[in-house]
Formats: C-alpha cells, sequence, structure tokens
C-alpha cells in the first residue's frame, strides 16, 4: 500500500511538470530574437581602400569605412573648435593588434539627432550627411554642425585576424 501512495504520488509531480512545462518554456524568447543579439563576422578582404559598407547588428546599421591616408589625415586636422562633441581622431580609428596601420571605422548607422540614416558623403573631412535635418558627420563619425548633439556611437567590436571583423563582441 504504500508503494502504491509513493507511485501515485511521484506520477503526480511527473504530470504536473509535464502540463507547466510549455507555459515556462513559452516565455524564452525564440530564436530570432536570440540570434538577433548575436556578434556577427565580417569579412574586411572585400571592401576596398575608400570603400564603405552597412551591415545590421541587433535591428541596427552599422558603417563599416576602410579610410585613405588623406581621410585620416583631414580628420586629424579638425580641432575642439570644429566640432560639437570633441574627440581625438584616433580613438575612433581602429586596427587589428599588431598591424602597421589602423584605417577602420566602425560606427553607428544612425543618426544621433532622431535616428535617421546619414548618406555616405567621400569628401574629406565629412564623411556622412543626414538629409532630413543637416547633421554632418566627419569621416570618423565625429558631429560637425547639424541638430545631433552627440558623436555616431561606436560598437563593441574586434578584429579576430587582418580580414575579420566580429561586430557585438569585446573579447576574442
Amino acid at each position: 500500500r504504500d508503494f502504491i501512495y509513493v507511485a501515485t504520488g511521484m506520477m503526480g509531480v511527473v504530470g504536473a511538470a509535464a502540463a507547466a512545462w510549455p507555459f515556462i518554456d513559452q516565455m524564452r524568447p525564440d530564436a530570432a530574437v536570440r540570434a538577433a543579439g548575436l556578434p556577427i563576422e565580417v569579412d574586411l578582404s572585400a571592401i576596398e581602400p575608400g570603400g564603405t559598407i552597412v551591415v545590421t547588428w541587433r535591428s541596427k546599421p552599422y558603417f563599416i569605412r576602410q579610410l585613405l591616408d588623406d581621410e585620416i589625415a583631414a580628420a586629424d586636422t579638425l580641432g575642439e573648435g570644429d566640432m560639437k562633441e570633441y574627440q581625438p581622431a584616433a580613438e575612433r580609428i581602429a586596427g587589428p593588434d599588431g598591424a602597421e596601420t589602423r584605417n577602420w571605422v566602425i560606427v553607428s548607422a544612425t543618426c544621433t539627432h532622431l535616428g535617421c540614416v546619414p548618406n555616405i558623403v567621400d569628401n574629406a573631412p565629412e564623411g556622412w550627411f543626414c538629409p532630413c535635418h543637416g547633421s554632418v558627420f566627419d569621416m570618423v563619425g565625429r558631429i560637425l554642425r547639424g541638430p545631433a548633439a552627440t558623436n555616431l556611437p561606436l560598437p563593441p567590436y574586434v578584429f579576430a585576424d587582418e580580414s575579420t571583423l566580429i561586430v557585438g563582441s569585446d573579447q576574442v
């Protein structure tokens, strides 16, 4: 008789867990939502010097640009009085560890004013122009003029090697 009580109690526990599992499982985000936050790998070998691509991470666009030497020089000539939020160009230009040159810019492609996507200007030092309200950003994403108050944000990223960038990860 004790065995029947214990077996019946165990079956009740197993049955309650089996009935509750679908309700608990439906609270997890689905695969598309989980994948949207994962880091993405970008092949940099396809980007020519002076070229820009737009990648999407977490449903937001990001510019990845390989700067030319004259664009880097033009960005270096801008001082505190030339922009709203000063930041040295060297802090916004990246490159793989141990590489001879650091000539990559990885910035958000969303204007900090109202969230529009700026156009690529390719006119050093002006790099991006927001057509909606006239904000102008330099080649490294610093705000020069217009209603935007802050620079284009930098996403977390790391260089896996000379030709691979991982956006969305600050660790290798």
